[in-house]
C-alpha cells in the first residue's frame, strides 16, 4: 500500500471512566484526529470502526459504529464494523489503508473505542475470554468434568472450574502463564526479568499524559504484587480500562493538497493463526516477515517499536519474534538497556499495554497514535530522538498456542 499516508491521529486518555460510553470516547478521539489532520467530517469518505466487547458487555451488536458515530457528522458514508479480538483496531487501520491504497477513497478513518470496565468485573473478564475457540473450550470443559474412574481407596476427583472463574482474572493470563513458563525454560529468563519489563513500562508511562498508570514501580513491588497465574503477578498483567483512538488515512495526492507533515505507511500486514505445532513460525514472525518485505526494511532499520505486551513476558518474546535479537536473547536485550528510552531501540515508550492501558478495541490504533507522535517529534519527555522508522505489533485472541489475529505495521517519515 505505497499510497497510504496518515494525516492525523489522536487518542483519549486510557483508564477507568465510569461516566464514559463507547460513543463519548469515540467522539473525543475522532474530533481530535480530524482537527489534527486539519479537515472536517465532510472530507471523510469511509470509516472502519473497531470494538471488541460491546455486544457481550453492553448488548450493542451489529451497528456499533453507526451508533457510536451518529453525532460526529460521519453518518451517511460507509461505516464498516470491525471485530478481531485485541487486533480489532489495527485491523480497522489495515482496511482503511487498503481502501485508500486501492484508490476507492481519498480519505478513510480508522477508529477504535472500547468501554471495557463494568460494575461486575467478572463480566469484563468473561468478555475478554471469548477470544478463543469456544467450541473447543466447551469440549475441554466437558472432558474434565466427565466422571472418571477412581482407584480403590482414593477420594472422588475435585471438579475442575473454568480458568478465571473466580472473577479475579481473565483466563488469558493462564494461557500467557503457560507460554511464559515454556519461554523461561528454553531461554533462561527469570521472574526478575519479567518484573524489569513492567518497571520499564511504568517508567515510560509516567511520562505519558494519556496513560492509565502514571506511577513508577520497583522490581520488588512488581514481584510482591498479587499472584495472578504463576509466574505472573498483577503488575505483570495489562489492566482493564476504557479509551478510544482514531487515525486519518489519506492518499499521497490528498496529503499534498492539504499540506502538513503526513506519516507514510510503509507496510501493514494482517495474518491469522495457524494452529502451529512446535518449530513452526507463529503469527508474529509471519506478519513481521511480510511487513519487512513490503516495506523493504528490516529490524536494523527501526528506531522505535510498540508491541502487544498484554503480559510482561510478551515483550521479551516479541523481541525475538520480530528479529530484534536472536532466539533466547530477549532478556539479555532488555538488560542491555537498548530497549529503554535513550537506548538504541526503545520499545513501548508509551508505557505499552501494561501501563498505558489495554481497552481492547482501541489498543491497535492507540499504538499507532504513539508512533505517529514519535515520528512527528511531539512526545515531549519520552520522545525518541531522531525517530524516522517505527513498527507496531498488535495481536488478538488465541488459537492453541498461536495468536488468532496479528497485525504488524511499519511507518516512516
Amino acid at each position: 500500500m505505497p499510497d497510504a499516508r496518515i494525516a492525523g491521529a489522536a487518542m483519549t486518555q486510557f483508564g477507568k471512566f465510569p461516566d464514559s460510553t463507547i460513543r463519548s470516547l469515540a467522539e473525543e478521539a475522532v474530533g481530535e484526529a480530524l482537527r489534527d489532520a486539519g479537515i472536517g467530517p465532510e472530507a471523510v469518505q469511509m470509516v472502519f470502526f473497531s470494538n471488541a466487547t460491546a455486544g457481550v458487555l453492553h448488548g450493542q451488536e451489529m451497528i456499533r459504529g453507526q451508533v457510536a458515530l451518529r453525532h460526529t457528522g460521519l453518518l451517511g458514508i460507509p461505516i464498516v464494523n470491525v471485530e478481531n479480538a485485541c487486533a480489532s483496531a489495527s485491523t480497522a487501520f489495515h482496511l482503511a489503508c487498503m481502501a485508500v491504497g486501492s484508490g476507492s477513497v481519498d480519505v478513510a478513518l480508522a477508529v477504535g473505542s472500547e468501554k471495557l470496565t463494568h460494575e461486575d468485573k467478572a463480566k469484563s473478564f468473561a468478555a475478554i475470554g471469548t477470544a478463543v475457540d469456544m467450541l473447543q473450550l466447551r469440549e475441554l470443559r466437558e472432558q474434565v468434568r466427565a466422571p472418571r474412574p477412581v482407584a480403590a481407596g482414593a477420594g472422588s476427583p475435585a471438579p475442575v472450574e473454568a480458568e478465571g472463574a473466580d472473577g479475579k482474572r481473565s483466563f488469558f493470563m493462564d494461557i500467557y502463564a503457560a507460554m511464559t513458563r515454556a519461554y523461561m525454560e528454553r531461554s533462561g529468563a527469570s521472574v526478575r526479568d519479567l518484573a524489569e519489563v513492567a518497571v520499564k513500562s511504568h517508567r515510560n508511562a509516567a511520562l505519558n499524559p494519556k496513560a492509565q498508570f502514571r506511577t513508577e514501580v520497583s522490581v520488588e513491588e512488581v514481584l510482591a504484587s498479587r499472584e495472578i497465574s504463576p509466574p505472573l503477578t498483577l503488575l505483570m498483567c495489562s489492566p482493564i480500562g476504557d479509551g478510544a483512538a482514531a487515525v486519518v488515512v489519506c492518499s499521497e495526492e490528498y496529503a499534498r493538497r492539504v499540506g502538513g507533515a503526513p506519516v507514510r505507511v510503509r507496510a501493514c500486514t494482517l495474518v491469522s493463526g495457524t494452529d502451529r505445532t512446535a518449530g513452526q513460525p507463529g503469527a508474529v514472525e509471519r506478519a513481521a516477515e511480510g511487513a519487512y518485505a513490503a516495506a523493504g526494511l528490516g529490524p536494523g532499520d527501526l528506531d522505535v517499536v510498540e508491541v502487544h505486551d498484554a503480559a510482561a513476558p510478551a515483550e521479551l518474546m516479541c523481541y525475538e519474534e520480530l528479529g530484534l535479537c536472536g532466539p533466547g536473547e530477549g532478556a539479555r536485550l532488555l538488560a542491555s538497556g537498548d530497549t529503554a528510552l535513550g537506548g538504541r531501540l526503545p520499545v513501548n515508550p508509551s508505557g505499552g499495554l501494561l501501563s498505558k492501558g489495554h481497552p481492547i478495541g482501541a489498543t491497535g490504533c492507540g499504538q499507532l497514535v504513539e508512533l505517529i507522535d514519535q515520528l512527528r517529534g511531539r512526545c515531549g519527555p519520552r520522545q525518541v530522538e531522531g525517530a524516522r522508522v517505527a513498527l507496531a505489533e498488535n495481536g488478538g485472541g488465541f488459537l492453541g498456542t498461536d495468536a488468532a489475529a496479528m497485525v504488524v505495521t511499519i511507518l516512516s517519515t
